[in-house]
């Protein structure tokens, strides 16, 4: 059930990919996926070696290190995931797509739950980073290269380093168009210094007068 629902997410999220023969043998993604859904089984089942063995021998053969401990809903799509990792914390919703060099980590200072939580329908661009024990809100979009450090709400975009919150809600992430949150800070700045240059020069003038 879980193989023929992923497949069809791959098709849906990806034009390249044209037949389900393709999918199934040619996409390291679904192939990290599947050797994880094995793996977790293992690890829930306390074989803990045997579930780190099959996930490292698919970092090797795909690039791609889930955690087998991490907790993954239905419907992942892994677009390409050369360099993705995923760590043993780390729980994603259903429908969330994850481009390559994505990595879903902890900083280093937090115990227990260390790793992030993705909601349902999320994105996350190429080369993010989203590191700690927070949460992701549903329909969140992650621009590529952002770097993640805080709570994300539902229906929000994130860009920058590190991440800053830029609402789109309901729109579609356009990588080349995505707002700089330092421009727009700076741009901001300008028409605030050019009013108070206006208000300066017309107080001059009264005083002239």
């Amino acid at each position: 059930m879980h193989l023929i629902e992923d497949i069809q997410a791959y098709r849906k999220n990806d034009p390249a990919a044209r037949s389900v023969l393709e999918v199934l043998l040619l996409y390291n993604g679904l192939h990290a996926t599947i050797q994880y859904r094995i793996a977790h089984w293992f690890h829930q089942h306390k074989r803990y070696f045997i579930a780190r063995w099959i996930s490292q021998m698919t970092k090797w053969f795909t690039g791609i290190e889930i955690h087998p401990a991490a907790k993954i809903g239905r419907r992942l799509v892994i677009d390409h995931g050369t360099g993705i990792v995923i760590g043993a914390t780390t729980e994603i919703g259903d429908d969330c797509l994850l481009y390559q060099g994505v990595t879903l980590g902890g900083t280093g200072k937090d115990k227990g739950k260390r790793h992030p939580t993705l909601g349902n329908n999320i994105m996350v661009g190429a080369g993010a980073k989203v590191l700690g024990p927070f949460k992701v809100g549903n329909n969140a979009r992650i621009a590529a290269n952002s770097v993640v450090l805080r709570e994300v709400p539902e229906n929000a975009t994130v860009v920058g380093v590190p991440g800053r919150i830029v609402k789109i809600s309901g729109e579609k992430l356009d990588h080349i168009h995505t707002p700089d949150p330092m421009m727009l800070e700076i741009e901001r700045l300008q028409k605030r210094l050019s009013r108070l240059e206006k208000m300066l020069g017309d107080e001059d003038d009264r005083r002239c007068d």
